[in-house]
């Protein structure tokens, strides 16, 4: 019996450890990994076939140290014959596998170094194979489908890479090219061993690429991109060059750290899924945000500054200190454009920046903040299947305008001390948010109450006006009270700057709000003002419902503010008022009418112009905009006429064709894309000419069909003739080709190319195909959990909007009401998701329904 207790001891580890920690990769098992792996190594080498038919093969060497025998798991997302074999010391290793986990037995493991060899078939799903080129795509945690790791962030580990591929091929990675040899018309290709990764951060790219180079202040800099217009290439490629070349000077100066991964390679793919990724010595991007067209607006001009700014800021935010675990992932996100708004400033020194810092970030972060789908910035998270979920304008941008309030108080060079020390200490490791609050507190006690509020809370503060006018209409009180919606008595501590309006001009004034009621007493005595902007000077952050007099003056007089930031905040408030209610969309086209000749800003004029664009499309009812389209045109054409620059021209012009009703416009925007009619200052591109088809053919006009065909021909690029044949069927006449573009979405084969899929599903959600394409929101919500389970970080989320977005009927709610009711058990963020996408759709179908028909 002894014998029999003693053996059973024996074996408890390894029967323990052989259970499977179950699908995905669960916190728990993460933890445990990482307090027990060290000095964690992979020799990784790839063989890749020309033909996306034939599979990728691999081998690989881990090596890692234990402090005694344990079992293992690693995590490879494939079935099980895709490992070929493992081995350890020359000898096999027998292994379970379970939940896409290979368990290693501890009986296969020693203290001190372990080396296992896995010889494998690699997973397609994170490799983003097409006909002559592929990509990898790894976060936040799809290494596992590629090949056998520890997919976590916690584990860093050093890459030494070597690829197998077709000679006529170009090849990038995170290390340095350390040696090749070609023959048999392959070529093999060494890469040197990186510093420290997570897997998310591990990367190649292959393929058919040209590639071009620079010298920037000593530092060579590569770009593979695929861009068959040469006359293209030339005129992005100094800019592109001198703007990584500009963010990492100013980063090393900022951070007091030199760039910590040697080379400096980016990639340019063809409908990436996001606008960049970080990857440390390859940054992939978006090649059409690199890339720009001769018609590209200012906001464009900025975009691509401020995406190379954001993802070269990542080296240090991100790269250099990652997070412990996905519930951080927001600290690089923030820090990124955070950082990117500071890098991108004196690159374009004719730029209103603190404008553009308010326009980028507000309204993306109100259009979730205001919806029952919001969410705090510091989410919990048990399983890094659902990592992706927590992605989004949270993140991106009420985080950014949380991190200026935190500058405030910490003020600038006490900021910038802080997050050195953070850089500095936690280098080619792993940080959280606490470990960062620890560091500030330290030099600012009040910031960790302060992230109670801001960071561990979701939702935003609702911040109203209270005036009191006593004896000769002067002002007895200025009160400003906030209220937590969400009834949890949360008070958010912020700084404001408010503007009052009076007859000779406008003032402003800082104020501190803590507590629920905050009076501004530096105004006591003065005349009854004609307007009261809470939010004036763009620093605070919430629903300002603004009083009746100010909304009555900003209705008939917003053009007169004379400064240009307090233009754009009182443009936000009212479209945020618009959206509860207090606006009527009619008033606020109209106001945008009268304004835009006069908006000096053409960062304010852009977003009037998005705003407008969306009154009239979702928010105006479809008898009323029949009605006022002839007039909206000719408005619109006016301006494109009496724009002063090329940008300006492309932003009144996009607008028109986002807006084309009548059959003069179609005719007119058939005429330009035909070539027949030029608008004097404005060049098109090939993406512009297909976005001008794509509407034509949108609008059913005769010859739409003959239309897209003669598109189609003129398309040089193979790149963008896929991605124009794989949307045509989203615009037919016909709704059977529509159900069927729909239909081939369920097979996710035909999902790989996300953007190809978005703008699809914005076709045929569009406002004229209403009402029949409801038909679509229900399967579309039945494929979220698929999405999120199959997709890349920000496919859910912009999947639901592209269904959702266009909608504002009480039917079409009824419908995501439907949804939600029969799916009690869909994971919270998956709820949020769908909450945030339909928020301005249930907002507005409750309207209607209590309004009756219109």
């Amino acid at each position: 019996m002894l014998h029999i207790a003693l053996l059973l001891c024996a074996l408890a580890p390894f029967a323990a450890a052989a259970v499977a920690p179950g699908p995905g990769v669960p916190e728990t098992l993460a933890t445990e990994r990482a307090a027990a792996v060290r000095a964690l190594r992979y020799e990784l080498s790839f063989r890749i076939p020309e033909s996306k038919a034939e599979p990728v093969r691999g081998m690989e060497t881990v090596r890692f140290e234990l402090d005694e025998p344990r079992a293992v798991a690693l995590d490879f997302a494939q079935p099980r014959d895709r490992i070929l074999s493992l081995r350890a010391a020359g000898k096999p290793v027998a292994f379970d596998f379970a939940d896409g986990h290979i368990l290693v037995p501890a009986a296969a493991t020693r203290a001190g170094e372990n080396a296992f060899h896995i010889e494998f078939v690699a997973g397609d799903e994170s490799l983003n194979r097409n006909p002559d080129f592929l990509y990898t795509l790894f976060v936040p945690a799809r290494a596992r489908y590629a090949f056998p790791c520890f997919d976590q962030p916690s584990l860093k580990a050093r890459y030494a890479l070597t690829l197998d591929i077709p000679a006529a091929w170009q090849v990038v990675a995170n290390g340095a090219e350390t040696g090749r040899a070609t023959g048999n018309g392959r070529t093999v290709v060494r890469f040197a061993e990186t510093p420290p990764l997570p897997t998310y951060l591990f990367a190649f790219a292959a393929g058919r690429f040209q590639v071009e180079t620079a010298v920037r202040n000593g530092r060579t800099f590569r770009m593979f991109h695929r861009e068959t217009d040469a006359a293209k290439v030339a005129r992005n490629r100094d800019a592109i060059f001198d703007l990584h070349a500009r963010a990492l000077a100013w980063l090393e100066q900022y951070t007091g750290i030199p760039y910590p991964w040697g080379k400096v390679d980016f990639v340019l793919i063809p409908s990436f899924q996001f606008g960049g990724m970080e990857h440390a010595g390859c940054i992939f991007y978006n090649a059409s945000t690199l890339m720009l067209d001769p018609s590209a607006t200012q906001n464009q001009l900025l975009a691509r500054a401020s995406d190379i700014a954001h993802e070269t800021s990542h080296m240090w935010f991100g790269d250099l200190v990652t997070m412990r675990w996905f519930n951080d992932v927001w600290m690089k996100e923030v820090m990124a454009n955070f950082m990117a708004a500071k890098v991108v400033n004196p690159s374009f020194p004719e730029i209103n920046h603190e404008l553009r810092f308010f326009l980028s970030h507000y309204p993306s972060a109100y259009d979730v903040d205001r919806t029952a789908g919001s969410n705090p910035i510091r989410q919990q998270l048990a399983n890094l299947d659902e990592a992706g979920s927590l992605y989004g304008a949270i993140i991106y941008d009420k985080a950014p305008i949380v991190m200026r309030q935190l500058e405030t108080m910490l003020g600038a060079d006490g900021f910038r001390d802080g997050m050195r020390e953070y850089l500095k200490r936690y280098a080619f490791g792993n940080a959280t948010w606490l470990d960062l609050v620890k560091i500030l507190e330290a030099r600012h006690p009040g910031v960790a109450k302060w992230s109670q509020a801001w960071v561990e809370q979701r939702g935003r503060p609702e911040i109203a006006t209270g005036l009191r006018c006593g004896a000769g209409g002067k002002i007895a009180a200025l009160a400003l009270r906030q209220r937590d919606p969400l009834g949890r008595n949360l008070l958010w501590p912020q700084r404001l700057r408010v503007t009052v309006g009076f007859g000779g001009g406008a003032r402003q004034y800082d104020l501190a709000i803590e507590g629920a009621d905050t009076t501004l007493p530096q105004v006591r005595g003065l005349p009854r003002p004609l307007y009261v902007i809470p939010n004036g000077g763009g620093l605070g952050y919430g629903l300002f419902q603004l009083d009746t007099a100010t909304l009555r003056y900003l209705l008939d007089h917003l053009e007169a503010i004379s400064d240009p930031l307090t233009r754009a905040s009182a443009w936000v408030d009212l479209w945020e008022n618009l959206l509860e209610g207090r606006v009527e969309p009619a008033q606020f086209l109209d106001l945008a009418i009268r304004a835009l000749p006069r908006e000096s800003d053409e960062q304010n004029t852009q977003r009037i112009l998005a705003y407008a664009v969306r009154a009239f499309w979702v928010e105006i009812p479809s008898g009323e905009r029949t009605a006022r389209a002839p007039a909206f045109e000719a408005f619109l054409r006016a301006g494109l006429a009496q724009a002063s620059t090329a940008s300006r021209k492309a932003a009144w012009f996009n607008a028109f064709r986002d807006v084309v009703l009548t059959r003069g416009g179609l005719v007119w925007l058939e005429r330009v894309w035909r070539r027949e009619e030029k608008i004097p200052g404005l060049t098109f591109a090939e993406t512009d000419e297909m976005e001008m088809a794509l509407t034509l053919a949108l609008h059913q006009g005769s010859g739409w069909q003959q239309i897209l065909a003669a598109q189609r021909d003129r398309l040089r690029n193979p790149d963008r003739k896929a991605e124009f044949e794989f949307v045509m069927p989203a615009v037919s006449a016909d709704p059977a080709v529509r159900e069927q573009a729909f239909a081939r979405l369920r097979d996710v084969s035909n999902r790989r190319h996300e953007p190809w899929v978005l703008e699809s599903l914005r076709y045929l959600n569009h406002p004229l195909r209403q009402p029949q394409s409801r038909e679509f929101i229900r399967p579309a919500l039945d494929l979220l959990p698929e999405i999120q389970r199959t997709g890349d970080i920000f496919f859910p989320k912009r999947w639901a909007d592209a269904s959702l977005s266009a909608y504002r009927s009480p039917e079409a709610a009824a419908t995501v009401h439907g949804f939600l009711a029969a799916h009690p058990e869909l994971p919270l963020r998956l709820r949020w998701v769908v909450l945030s996408s339909a928020g301005d759709l249930f907002r507005a179908a409750a309207r209607r329904s209590e309004a009756g028909p219109r």
